[in-house]
């Protein structure tokens, strides 16, 4: 082939004579080939097989990007449609991508298109034909992406109240590891705002010096202050995101430090902070969409008095000022967030303790603490509430008051009443969190929480899984400005539609995939070269009905080009909450396997065709 059909000139990188693997791999990089270091290496030990010393030619190094970029499965479809299997003019390429990419709407104009943006032979594309070496620069777009390319652009209504979106949330957010010993860190703070998170958890204590600390309370984890985190958050808050920031704040902080925490997000945030209604006027009967709350933080946090003393308050000075708040707690539920430590008590105690913490525990008990009206009077639209029951807070509750349920009484109450749950999430901003015993910050499944529409499913950011990779995969949507518009079905107070009784609101989707191959997979641990022994496992996540996990074939030893050609087909009841996880291991032996790598997307972001992830 001519040098010229490769995306780079190569003489000058050869001018001086050949290239060892080091300039091999500045080469590809320069070409911008993605390749795997092992594979490489298997290639390039190959083609020196061929003759003696560690240097490879420019006809060698040919062939090795041959091997990483020409996939045979890309050669057999691009011949299936060339008439000469050199080109493929424009009205064949127009027919691959009615019949192979399922794009009806295709006509000449969009093969054209495809030539003019993919093609790099210059006489080639004026001839409105696409040479192989376009096909696979096409074929390895982010148009033949699984993910669909409308998809990562913000492409829902953002004009709904908040509390019709599921949002990226954060769940101590501070921590980079465990929630016991583990280090505090900016970077988690960082981390999660270049994902997209849109809810932040900040646990505020006071510290020395009058300056308030940030750290998980009653344990061993580090410290850091609480003015530094709102500089870094100030700095990256609208970086991947215009939409609107939360900061939940878990504030165990003095009337004292919580003034120096109201002056910090002030000072430091300036005209990010939110600090009065959207247009100086208070609707209590609706939220603001996030297209109106656009690069502004909001802050969350507990409240005295309404909008309007606040509104009344504004010109008022009132430095020292503070109030009491009462809340009545019932001991069952208590903290689910709360894990202290302990000095161990005698073997009898525990038992006795054991025993009686079965019993059902009906007491209540009043919590006050005061709150400092220079930090309450920042809380506008995401006050926190204290969650007493769906009937409580049909009567009681304002829209813009939010409640924070640990996971365990959520799961309890979802059980009993999924029904009411969905009305409750409908009217209010509802977040889930992890429970305290978690202390090693393990996640939950937040799928059987999105199914009933909670918008904040609060996850340990910092902690690999299944469950943080259906948090990433879901928020890839709408262009991961971690706001996803829920289903109407979520959002229609008089909606009859729960998780287990789908009735009316079911969509049934016929959905077929065909596992084609692997290219470059990671390989096995265990292997001292480049191999593998891969499988493929795809699962559904959504409502019960829904939930499913069909495996691969094991391909024998090959990691760099595993070929399966297997189809699966799933029947999808609820589209619009299902998630699909790719999931690729290796089998270790028949009852261990190796995670290699994953993929997970909303099932309605799923392109079609022939498609790479």
């Amino acid at each position: 082939m001519d040098e010229n059909r490769y995306p780079f000139p190569l003489l000058n990188d050869f001018k001086t004579g050949n290239i060892d693997f080091e300039g091999c791999m500045r080469l590809l990089e320069k070409m911008q080939i993605p390749f795997d270091e092992d594979h490489l290496k298997h290639i390039f030990k190959k083609t020196l097989d061929k003759h003696t010393g560690d240097i490879i030619s420019m006809d060698d190094f040919k062939a090795i990007y041959r091997a990483l970029v020409h996939r045979p499965e890309f050669e057999e479809l691009f011949k299936a449609y060339s008439t000469d299997g050199k080109t493929l003019p424009d009205g064949q390429l127009l027919k691959f991508l009615i019949k192979e990419q399922f794009q009806t709407e295709a006509n000449e104009t969009t093969a054209l298109e495809i030539i003019m943006k993919y093609e790099p032979i210059d006489e080639v594309r004026t001839k409105r034909m696409m040479s192989f070496e376009g096909f696979i620069r096409y074929m390895n777009s982010e148009e033949c992406s699984i993910f669909k390319s409308q998809h990562r652009s913000i492409y829902q209504d953002m004009n709904h109240p908040l509390c019709d979106y599921f949002i990226s949330s954060s769940h101590n957010t501070y921590l980079i590891a465990d929630q016991l010993m583990g280090p505090s860190h900016l970077w988690g703070y960082t981390s999660a705002l270049l994902k997209g998170c849109r809810c932040l958890e900040i646990d505020c204590w006071d510290g020395n010096n009058n300056e308030p600390i940030v750290y998980h309370g009653h344990t061993l984890t580090s410290k850091i202050s609480f003015r530094s985190v709102i500089h870094v958050i100030d700095k990256y808050a609208f970086m991947s995101s215009a939409y609107p920031l939360v900061l939940s704040l878990e504030n165990h902080c003095s009337p004292k430090q919580q003034e120096v925490m109201a002056e910090c997000l002030k000072s430091i945030l300036g005209d990010k902070l939110l600090t009065s209604p959207i247009g100086g006027e208070v609707d209590m009967t609706r939220l603001p969409s996030p297209e109106a709350l656009k690069f502004k933080v909001l802050i969350k946090n507990k409240k005295v008095g309404t909008l309007e003393q606040t509104l009344l308050r504004m010109e008022d000075e009132y430095h020292g000022e503070t109030e009491e708040l009462s809340e009545t707690e019932s001991e069952s539920e208590g903290s689910e967030d709360t894990i202290t430590l302990q000095t161990p008590r005698s073997p009898s105690k525990r038992r006795g303790e054991r025993k009686s913490s079965l019993l059902p525990q009906k007491k209540t008990k009043v919590r006050k603490t005061k709150i400092a009206l220079a930090l309450s009077d920042l809380v506008i639209y995401t006050k926190s509430q204290k969650f007493v029951s769906f009937d409580h807070s049909l009567q009681h509750q304002q829209c813009f008051e939010n409640n924070s349920i640990g996971e365990s009484y959520a799961r309890k109450l979802l059980r009993a009443s999924a029904r009411d749950f969905i009305s409750h999430t409908t009217r209010f901003i509802t977040r889930i969190y992890p429970k305290g015993t978690r202390m090693r910050s393990s996640n939950y499944n937040p799928q059987e929480f999105w199914n009933v529409g909670c918008q904040m499913v609060a996850l340990n950011f910092q902690t690999p899984g299944t469950q943080m990779e259906l948090q990433d995969g879901k928020f890839l949507d709408n262009g991961g400005c971690g706001y996803v518009l829920k289903p109407e079905f979520l959002r229609d107070r008089n909606t009859t539609f729960t998780p287990r009784n789908v009735g009316g609101y079911s969509k049934p989707m016929s959905l077929s995939i065909r596992l084609i191959s692997g290219h470059q997979l990671p390989p096995s641990s265990m292997s001292k070269t480049n191999k593998a022994d891969p499988m493929v496992q795809i699962e559904i996540y959504g409502v019960p009905e829904d939930q499913t996990r069909k495996k691969s074939s094991v391909i024998k030893s090959n990691a760099l080009c595993p070929k399966w050609n297997e189809t699966f087909s799933f029947n999808i009841q609820v589209p619009e909450l299902a998630m699909i996880r790719f999931c690729v291991e290796d089998e270790v032996s028949l009852s261990s396997n190796e995670f290699l790598g994953q993929y997970t997307l909303p099932v309605t972001s799923l392109n079609t065709g022939n498609t790479f992830m």
